[in-house]
């Protein structure tokens, strides 16, 4: 049997990756789907920390271009991040998995506060560790929270969970000759303006030598697969 080739890693989620086929909010089977998924990763003896965004309930720069305070908006979807980590812990935790909140913003009623020794050592006791509340920052998204805490809490790798199978030259779904992209150097992905992250946590990534899996996470196994070494989705490394 294949051994995991990572031992430690950050999983970055989207916010809407728990909306489903729904437009707005928390699709609570879907979110039951991905915790198994991240239960069979957690099996296999990986310490995991999870990254996730708040998209499918508030969006910042959307809201900044209504006209609301660009620190205010943010402020508002890094809550949003917080909601979304509690729906996931609650998931996990009836998979029963153990699982700790740890959020930027302190709200000692409902997480714990983001302190680095605390969080590695949550996953040195095989927790889960979900990061919400961004980076506590206004103007940094959660690209950049999941490149600063895998940096942090010295990950070997991000995995970027997405909808789509790697990185493409366009967008698949609109232009059909896109390329997909098995391999990419940072540089790459900044000059190309490829939508992997924001140049942020890209150029974080890149001082740190920080890799960087895009890959499909709902696609039946393919977490697992790349874990255990597989050529999945797309690797941005150095």
């Amino acid at each position: 049997m294949k051994k995991p080739v990572y031992k430690r890693v950050v999983l970055k989620l989207s916010g809407e990756a728990l909306q489903g086929k729904a437009g707005y909010g928390i699709d609570y089977g879907v979110t039951a789907s991905i915790a198994e998924r991240i239960k069979e990763l957690h099996g296999l003896g990986i310490q995991i920390a999870i990254v996730i965004g708040g998209g499918n309930i508030f969006r910042g720069a959307a809201a900044e271009k209504q006209g609301i305070d660009r620190s205010t908006a943010d402020y508002m979807g890094m809550l949003a991040t917080v909601i979304n980590g509690m729906a996931l812990q609650d998931a996990l935790e009836r998979e029963k998995v153990f699982t700790r909140v740890l959020s930027a913003i302190e709200m000692k009623e409902v997480a714990e506060p983001y302190i680095r020794r605390r969080a590695i050592r949550h996953l040195e006791k095989g927790r889960i560790v979900i990061f919400v509340g961004g980076t506590g920052n206004p103007y940094f998204t959660t690209d950049t929270t999941a490149a600063l805490r895998a940096v942090e809490i010295d990950a070997e790798v991000i995995l970027k969970a997405t909808k789509v199978d790697g990185v493409y030259s366009a967008d698949p779904k609109k232009v059909r000759s896109a390329k997909r992209f098995k391999k990419l150097r940072y540089i790459d992905v900044i000059r190309r303006n490829l939508k992997v992250m924001d140049a942020t946590a890209i150029t974080l990534c890149m001082d740190n030598n920080l890799p960087i899996i895009v890959f499909n996470l709902f696609k039946k196994g393919n977490i697992k697969k790349v874990i255990l070494g597989e050529k999945i989705g797309t690797i941005v490394k150095r």
